[in-house]
C-alpha cells in the first residue's frame, strides 16, 4: 500500500475557500476516478508546517492504481473546471506530489 500526498499552499485569506473546494473535489470528482472516501483525508499545516499548506492524502494499492487515477482525471471535464476554480486561491508553484510506501 502507498500514500499519495498532494499538497498546495493557499494564498493569504483564501485558505477556507481552498478547503471548501478540496472537500467538494473529494465528494464529486474522486468517486469518478475510483478514489474511495474512506481512503482519503485532508490535512492542514499546524506546528512545524506552514499554516497555509493543505494536503490531500490518498491510500492506493500501488503506482499502477495511482497512474490509472491520474489518467482518468486527465479526461474529466469536472476535474478541469475544478482546477480552474482552485487556481486563483493557490500560491503559484506550490503544488507537489509525494508518494510514500506504508510499512507494516
Amino acid at each position: 500500500m502507498m500514500i499519495a500526498r498532494w499538497s498546495i499552499d493557499a494564498k493569504f485569506g483564501y485558505k477556507e475557500d481552498a478547503i471548501a473546494l478540496l472537500k467538494r473535489w473529494m465528494e464529486e470528482v474522486a468517486p469518478q476516478v475510483g478514489l474511495e472516501a474512506g481512503k482519503m483525508r485532508l490535512l492542514t499545516g499546524s506546528v512545524g508546517a506552514l499554516e497555509a499548506t493543505l494536503v490531500a492524502e490518498h491510500l492506493v494499492a500501488d503506482l499502477a492504481e495511482l497512474d490509472a487515477v491520474w489518467a482518468k482525471l486527465a479526461s474529466l471535464d469536472a476535474h478541469r473546471r475544478w482546477g480552474k476554480e482552485l487556481e486563483p486561491l493557490v500560491v503559484s508553484g506550490t503544488s507537489k506530489w509525494e508518494i510514500y510506501r506504508l510499512l507494516g
